[in-house]
């Protein structure tokens, strides 16, 4: 068991998590996480596990992965994970929180066409998961004011991805999807979202209420799963400089987009602290862009740059080089100009 302190650590995080990351987004995880805050005997299974594997939603997932009925109470998880612990332990070592959202697409998708300008694009995500967010082209989205009122439609069929955008956002807001000529991933870990266990380990990744969410997950599988991309297996620190260059290759005359959400929380401090000046150093090497999507603490120099506060702790910066452009919702239902 780890010493006290640490076990402090882990109960805040997941206290942290239930008040300013689930509170108005899932009841289910609101009460999950104060459970789990308030338990010494979970938290101390979870010392077990490195600290990268202890965060909330790898547990809640995991638990949900073997049978813990969700939406819930506490107590049935609390039990069910107590009872399997060497099998939900095996989860949560073997998988990780590789979230596939596509909706942040609607967020990422004005700073895109803004860069492409009329021109291809070729986008390289960093932390890529399954490559749901490398078909921005590929999805409708429908943006909406404060009060629900249609501001633009933009692109058509199946998923449509609504976003509520304030009045500056929405003068930012392309006519038409850019055209992407070339696609590519980096990931520890690469995801086959058309295996049939993989999807379902990404649809238990999506909060319990969120039945909405799960349901265009599964229509962007179907629209894209099968698209052609080139995906690498490979770390960020190591392996960014020759992707880019592959694709500098076999696409020159696109503009190319280096990009991640959510994804730097999960580098170690060594490699986080030194992204901004790495990625700045690789994109002036390859003449490209660096657009990032992340939380305010995960990144702090973008978000220092960031002319108002964000909305609330569940914002994300998105920044394009290194300078604050809007705060975004985590899941991509608001874009509000900064």
């Amino acid at each position: 068991m780890l010493p006290t302190s640490d076990l402090t650590q882990t109960a805040d995080f997941y206290r942290s998590f239930a008040r300013d990351q689930a509170v108005g987004e899932s009841a289910t995880y609101v009460e999950w996480g104060e459970g789990v805050a308030a338990d010494e005997e979970l938290l101390g299974r979870l010392a077990e596990l490195e600290p990268p594997r202890r965060q909330p939603n790898l547990l809640f997932a995991a638990a949900r992965w073997h049978g813990a009925p969700a939406p819930g109470g506490y107590r049935p998880m609390r039990d069910l994970v107590l009872r399997e612990w060497p099998q939900v332990s095996a989860t949560m070592r073997r998988r990780s929180t590789q979230t596939n959202e596509p909706g942040r697409c609607a967020t990422l998708l004005p700073v895109l066409a803004e860069i492409a300008d009329g021109a291809p694009l070729a986008l390289l995500e960093v932390g890529v998961s399954g490559g749901l967010c490398l078909y921005p082209d590929r999805y409708a989205y429908l943006y909406l004011d404060e009060d629900g009122h249609e501001v633009a439609e933009v692109g058509a069929g199946s998923p449509t991805f609504e976003c509520v955008v304030d009045p500056v956002a929405a003068a930012h807001l392309p006519d038409a999807s850019p055209h992407v000529r070339w696609r590519g991933g980096l990931d520890l870990s690469p995801l086959d979202v058309t295996d049939p266990q993989t999807l379902d380990w990404l649809r238990v990744l999506v909060w319990p209420e969120d039945v909405a969410r799960r349901a265009r997950l599964d229509e962007a599988v179907a629209v894209v799963g099968r698209e052609p991309r080139t995906t690498v297996q490979g770390d960020a620190a190591r392996d960014l400089g020759p992707l880019m260059a592959r694709a500098r290759e076999e696409a020159p005359d696109a503009r190319l987009v280096v990009f991640h959400t959510a994804v730097a929380a999960y580098f170690d401090q060594a490699l986080r602290a030194a992204w901004p000046e790495q990625v700045a150093r690789l994109c002036a090497e390859h003449d490209a862009v660096w657009v990032s999507n992340e939380g305010p603490t995960v990144l702090p120099g973008v978000a220092a740059s960031a002319a108002a506060p964000p909305p609330s702790a569940r914002h994300f910066c998105l920044g394009v080089d290194g300078r604050a452009r809007a705060w975004t919702h985590g899941h991509g239902r608001s874009l509000t100009w900064v």
